[in-house]
């Protein structure tokens, strides 16, 4: 049997691992609504009563006891079925985030760059809590319909009530699969719509909000509420349009429910003058006609939130289906834990959509234990460099090496484990200090930490804040200067101990006395392991024991501070137009 909700592993999986719960709710709301459906009979039997003039105290106090104990009965077992269902929604809720969180953290740094984050969080907030809503009170309301449609018309048939009168009745309830196949699909395909332009809207409002200093700087609010005003705009459309669908759908099921009312009531009526239909029955009758009401008015909730669902669930399968375009090969080895050398073998690399290649014939080879400056213009390939090692972006196979092994067989998480990576703009969580110093591995002692600190040249900083490394940093590390978010960054790269240190750049946000006590501290500390040092300034490479050029892509110049100076080429004019204490320490 084909599911509502189409062919989803999310929801699937949900049925199968709770079959039990969802069976005891089901039948506990199953049971809740047989005895319901003997209301009318209860009072049916009391008109017939009073149409015979046989009414007594003891007939209406076993009456009122009869509704009663249905009453109570109803809800005691209706409850107990709706909280188990929204339970096992709000778990699906929970479980599904947390297993969309983890396929993110799969997913590829090119495929964040092109899906933004406002996207992102539409996807965790309002798609998941929209296919929540729908396993939750759409099972409730189903299970609810159904089972008062299915008891209500046994009843009636066990009743007593004439055929040709049950038959008139429901006739008008005929239109409602040819509603049901109307309306669905174009349900459905709305909804997706509205699904997209919340995400675009969410993804909107996150980039208003990080821009924010931008657009006060600017003065350019009146703008910024344009922009946003036009998504919005987009989801009103959308959601006129869907409220208007779904008008019209949940309106016509009623609206048969209530024909076949007005028919019971013309032609039972006709009956009843007749003689040939008790009171009693034509009670029945129309209370089972009106009990059969609202389960059609919850079919129509149901199927407006399973179309959604859907919709939904679309989103979120192609959001699961998304594949990281770096993975483990097949038989992929992990890396040594003490490997340190990378070797680079004519590499070249091209970006998916450039248009010329970033990096042109590298080869390069670094012993374990060295320290290397890569230095050149912006645009030249440094970073590009450092992405390949990292298995950011994927080098070709057979051109980098690390510890003699090829980086495209290595796992990428030996490969990572064995780098520490400190970029310019190193992100920061808001969270503590400690826990910024420590992402790697929330276990490290306060010792430890504390050491990273002093080596980066930030614990002087730290300490004067009043909580220390316990201060609370504020979204993106923004309690803190530039040349302290730089160097906490740092120490977040220097308590891994790596094998491989690459620094992206990593100390131009400090002036030139700290970067000269930080660099004296990497000297002391590194012995033994290899370093990369990424630097527009020469300074931070003077004591490089390998000095990189590039431009364009390509290895233009290598060798040390001194040997580069006497050649007289792109390091030396480098080195000239900082400034004539860069030549000197030569």
């Amino acid at each position: 049997m084909r599911s509502p909700l189409g062919k989803s592993g999310l929801v699937i999986g949900q049925l199968r691992k709770y079959w039990f719960w969802y069976a005891l709710a089901a039948l506990s709301i199953a049971a809740a609504n047989v005895i319901h459906a003997l209301y009318p009979a209860v009072l049916g039997d009391f008109a017939d009563r009073v149409e015979a003039n046989g009414l007594t105290a003891d007939a209406v106090r076993r009456s009122s006891l009869r509704l009663l104990a249905i009453g109570a009965g109803y809800c005691v077992l209706f409850g107990v079925g709706q909280y188990i269902n929204h339970r096992l929604g709000r778990y699906f809720e929970f479980t599904t985030r947390q297993k969309l969180f983890r396929h993110f953290t799969r997913l590829s740094e090119a495929w964040f760059s092109k899906n933004g984050i406002g996207k992102l969080l539409s996807y965790m907030m309002n798609d998941v809590t929209t296919v929540r809503e729908s396993i939750a009170n759409g099972f409730n309301q189903l299970t609810n319909a159904i089972v008062v449609l299915i008891t209500s018309a046994a009843v009636m048939l066990l009743s007593g009530i004439p055929m040709s009168v049950l038959a008139v009745s429901v006739l008008p309830l005929g239109a409602i699969p040819f509603l049901v196949v109307y309306f669905g699909p174009r349900i459905r395909r709305q909804s997706l719509k509205v699904q997209e332009s919340l995400a675009a809207m969410t993804e909107s409002a996150e980039e208003q909000f990080g821009g924010i200093k931008v657009t006060k700087t600017f003065a350019a609010e009146e703008t910024a509420r344009s922009r946003f005003g036009e998504t919005v705009d987009r989801i009103r459309e959308n959601q006129r349009l869907l409220v208007r669908l779904s008008g019209k759908f949940q309106a016509s099921l009623p609206l048969a429910g209530a024909m076949a009312l007005a028919v019971a009531i013309v032609w039972g009526g006709v009956l009843v003058t007749q003689g040939k239909l008790s009171l009693g029955h034509f009670v029945e009758l129309t209370l089972y006609l009106r009990m059969i009401a609202n389960p059609l008015h919850q079919i129509g909730n149901v199927i407006n939130m399973v179309q959604r669902a859907r919709a939904s669930l679309e989103r979120l399968n192609r959001l699961l289906a998304e594949r990281p375009d770096i993975a483990d090969a097949e038989g992929a080895r992990p890396l040594p834990r003490d490997a340190a050398s990378i070797e680079i073998r004519g590499l070249t690399f091209t970006y998916p959509e450039a248009g010329r290649p970033a990096l042109s014939d590298i080869t390069l080879e670094i012993e374990a234990g060295m320290t290397v400056g890569i230095v050149g213009r912006t645009g030249s390939g440094k970073t590009t460099l450092a992405k390949l090692l990292l298995r950011v972006c994927d080098p070709p196979e057979g051109t980098v090496f690390v510890g003699g092994q090829d980086i495209r067989l290595t796992t990428l998480e030996s490969l990572r484990a064995a780098i520490g990576y400190v970029p310019q703009d190193g992100f920061l969580f808001s969270t503590t200090i400690a826990d910024n110093i420590a992402f790697h591995n929330r276990a490290e002692t306060r010792e430890r930490i504390e050491k990273a600190a002093r080596l980066a040249d930030i614990y002087d900083n730290i300490a004067g804040f009043p909580d220390g490394f316990d201060t609370k940093l504020g979204e993106r590390g923004l309690t803190l200067s530039g040349g302290q978010r730089q160097r906490t960054s740092l120490a977040r790269g220097l308590i891994k101990e790596a094998p491989i240190l690459i620094l992206d750049d990593s100390v131009s946000a400090v002036d030139a006395v700290t970067e000269s006590r930080i660099l004296a501290n990497l000297r002391k500390t590194r012995r033994g392991k290899t370093t990369l040092i990424i630097a527009h300034r020469i300074s931070a490479v003077l004591h490089a024991d390998l000095i990189v050029v590039m431009e364009d892509g390509r290895i233009v110049e290598r060798g040390t501070h001194r040997e580069l100076l006497k050649l007289g080429g792109h390091y030396a004019a480098l080195a000239r137009l900082q400034g004539e204490e860069a030549v000197v320490h030569g």
